[in-house]
């Protein structure tokens, strides 16, 4: 025998063949609590008034169960080793909708069908609190966005100091890579005449680095500044420096955040990278739905689109070359790193958006060992070749790189 079982606002309902009330089991009177079972029906998990609903009907005679939710099929299906079938609309869902008064009132659960639309209303109320609650939690993102935008502003910044302060001491540009470095140098030592190898030892520049930047700024080329100029520049770099402490901050709350909300994936891709994958998916369950090749090219979306409409080499990796295991390896390699990187990521993530279990350390150690075989076997590039032919036999057969 076939069941329909539909859950609605006060509770689970399971119609025969014939259309009639086979079983019901009533949600508590509690507004908090429907909702959230409510929530749990929408996302498709079987909440505990369906499983034992079910187990009823199946002592019953009732063998094969059907759902409106093709998500609640499946895990009704993977739980209680059932048969299960989708269909959407239902036409029985559709007529207990229509009576739910009714049917509200000979369960007992109201006294009056007037009161159908208060209590609708009510917990309607409460899944809207719940939803805006869980997405103002979502630190992670918004922490990472941040980070983000404090990025461009330092870089926009900084770029614009370079472009002052190398009028009057040009070489320093080239020889200073790190943005940070060369605010506090400039801060702290001013002029190019206070850039001794006393002085910039004191900024705990290493002696050859000091060695360096002091002959080039006794031979500098560049132009003398009036006081006024100096003062300016130095008041935005210790302004950029302030910045830096405040990303600096942020970068350790969000570590803080991660450990708390995604701990294999920050285990496995470090706090900043891992919430920047979260954030580009939108959410931890999002990207828990992705493949491993998806998560591989996160982030590189312009330059995989070009390669579908122009027939461009795709791209082997998005933002995870960030991570130093994929930007570390030699170019031959990364796509192979960033591969084996995107599998293991999709475990961790997938691990901690639906058990939590603690699995990124033994992720992280299995994944330096892959790494290491592949650092062994591919020491050297292949030749080229080979790689023409490689190239070929891809091209023929669709085979992937």
């Amino acid at each position: 025998m076939k069941a329909t079982i539909v859950p609605s606002v006060v509770g689970v309902f399971s119609f025969g063949e014939d259309g009639k009330l086979v079983e019901k089991i009533l949600f508590p009177k509690d507004t908090l609590k429907v909702a959230e079972r409510l929530i749990e029906v929408e996302s498709g998990r079987a909440i505990n008034e369906i499983v034992v609903l079910v187990k009823n009907l199946e002592e019953r005679g009732y063998s094969s169960f059907v759902f409106e939710n093709p998500e609640m099929a499946q895990a009704v299906r993977k739980e209680l080793k059932v048969v299960t079938e989708v269909e959407a609309p239902s036409r029985f869902a559709e007529a207990l909708r229509e009576n739910l008064a009714r049917y509200a009132v000979e369960a007992g659960f109201l006294e009056s069908a007037l009161e159908l639309s208060k209590w609708v209303h009510d917990v309607s109320m409460e899944i809207s609190k719940i939803k805006v609650r869980r997405a103002a939690e979502k630190r992670d993102v918004l922490i990472v966005q941040a980070l983000d935008e404090l990025d461009k502003t330092l870089n926009l910044l900084m770029s614009r100091i370079r472009e002052w302060y190398g009028l009057h001491f040009p070489e320093l540009d080239r020889l200073l890579e790190k943005h940070e470095i060369y605010a506090r140098l400039v801060r702290d030592l001013g002029r190019k005449d206070g850039f001794t190898e006393e002085n910039i030892e004191k900024q705990n520049v290493p002696k050859n680095k000091a060695v360096q930047l002091a002959k080039a700024a006794r031979t500098s080329m560049g132009a003398d500044f009036y006081d006024v100029d100096m003062e300016q520049i130095q008041i935005l770099c210790g302004q950029s420096l302030e910045l830096y402490g405040a990303r600096s901050k942020l970068e350790m709350y969000l570590d803080e955040v991660m450990k708390e909300a995604a701990p294999n994936t920050r285990a496995l891709a470090g706090a900043t990278l891992g919430a920047r994958l979260i954030a580009i998916a939108g959410g931890i369950g999002n990207l828990a739905k992705r493949p491993a090749s998806t998560i591989q090219v996160l982030g590189a979306e312009k330059a995989l689109f070009r390669s579908l409409t122009t027939g461009a080499r795709p791209p082997k990796h998005g933002i995870i070359f960030q991570h130093p295991l994929v930007h570390g390896s030699k170019r031959w390699l990364r796509g192979k790193v960033a591969r084996a990187l995107a599998g293991k990521l999709s475990i961790a993530v997938r691990t901690d958006a639906f058990s939590g279990n603690l699995v990124g350390d033994r992720l992280k150690e299995d994944l330096r060992k892959r790494i290491e075989e592949m650092w062994k076997k591919h020491a050297e590039p292949k030749p080229r070749a080979q790689l023409k032919s490689s190239h070929r036999r891809r091209k023929k057969y669709g085979r992937k790189g």
